[in-house]
């Protein structure tokens, strides 16, 4: 017995030690679809376009987003403001603008280009700006509008996805160790149940109503004619412009709290059991924003008085006493400077080497140290 719980604990270490250093979250991405066309359905490209502009505020770049619309809207003959797409009435905000960068735009926005794009099964041609480069080490905010029912929702009028499609491309996924965390949120009517079938691990997931229940457009403009953006995305957004920071502590549970049935006029769910985790300590910035650290130059630099490097060396070369001299001599300082960079990066490559060589050796420790244990066990068991 006592050689069971030795073999017991030497397995949960080995577990603890290889899931920790799969648990990194170096990089996130987006991915945010709007699967309805046509003009009555304006408010669902203002859902998706008002998603594209939070997440680009919060620091994710274009390269890490997958933007996915019909683009039928902004140039509308019906649109009173060409080129124009609003969430409001004020008309304050245009969230087509000048740069916004479309990745899948009309009949490209497709049940099996959404699926090939999340499983990454593309041919070889595909263009990069046309997938979704994840790595293990990845978070990634999946974001989808549109007219749904139980257990499906739709794609332009032309097809549908079930909600057992997105949970076995999920579980593709995983297997390829495509994802770190997941955080997919929905709004369409009955969209709770379109996160009802997944079963992959570190999955969170958030809609906007509950089975049997419609999501609701927020308000109407009298002069584009037209609802222009849903309840449950509308205050989302209202909720997200609180963060102005990406340090922000404001997590995904504040997050639900805030889409109470008062304001969204349905209810909305979320689904916490596949995270593995507590939601308070999953912060929305973990998903909406930028993991990489900027250092700003706060120097101050005269560029008009400043002089470029050409100018300093002539300057020395002019000023110097021999200056055939002075230039072989810059030559060698210059050479030697480079070997030394090249060693010092050769050093850095060697140390990280073998920071993943004692890893490599620590985990297969405790794999013959197991397997030694295990083999005594079995000696010891009593022939039938």
């Amino acid at each position: 017995m006592q050689l069971l719980n030795q073999l017991f604990i030497v397995f949960s270490v080995l577990v603890l030690f290889v899931s920790s250093e799969n648990n990194e979250h170096t990089n996130n991405w987006a991915v945010l679809v709007c699967t309805s066309r046509f003009w009555f359905n304006y408010r669902h490209m203002a859902n998706t376009l008002s998603m594209y502009r939070t997440v680009k505020r919060l620091g994710i770049p274009d390269s890490q987003i997958i933007l996915m619309l019909s683009d039928d809207v902004s140039c509308n003959s019906r649109n009173l403001y060409p080129g124009a797409v609003f969430n409001n009435m004020d008309h304050s905000l245009d969230l087509y603008g000048e740069s916004v960068e479309v990745d899948y735009r009309g009949y490209e926005v497709t049940v099996n280009n959404f699926i090939r794009l999340l499983t990454d099964r593309w041919d070889e041609d595909q263009p990069k700006n046309k997938r979704l480069l994840t790595d293990e080490n990845s978070n990634i905010f999946i974001y989808m509008t549109g007219h749904g029912g139980e257990d499906f929702l739709k794609f332009q009028d032309a097809e549908e996805i079930a909600s057992q499609d997105i949970a076995d491309a999920f579980q593709q996924m995983h297997e390829k160790k495509r994802y770190n965390e997941i955080f997919f949120m929905i709004d369409t009517c009955q969209a709770n149940t379109m996160y009802s079938k997944f079963y992959s691990p570190n999955i969170l997931a958030m809609g906007s109503s509950e089975l049997d229940e419609s999501s609701y457009s927020h308000h109407s403009d009298v002069e584009i004619g037209i609802a222009i953006i849903d309840r449950f995305t509308f205050y989302a957004l209202e909720y997200l412009e609180k963060i102005k920071e990406k340090n922000s502590n404001l997590s995904i549970q504040d997050l639900f709290d805030y889409l109470t049935f008062e304001r969204v006029h349905s209810h909305a769910g979320m689904r916490t059991d596949l995270y593995g985790k507590n939601v308070s300590q999953a912060l929305i910035t973990d998903f909406f924003g930028s993991v990489q650290e900027f250092l700003p130059d706060t120097a101050v630099v005269d560029l008009e008085n400043s002089k470029t490097v050409l100018d300093l060396a002539v300057e020395q070369y002019n000023e110097a006493p021999n200056p055939e001299e002075y230039l072989a001599k810059t030559k060698f300082v210059n050479a030697k400077s480079a070997i030394n960079r090249n060693m010092q990066v050769g050093q850095d490559q060697l140390l990280l080497s073998d920071e993943q060589s004692i890893k490599k050796y620590f985990v297969a420790f405790f794999i013959l140290l197991s397997t030694l244990f295990f083999s005594t066990l079995v000696k010891r068991v009593p022939e039938a």
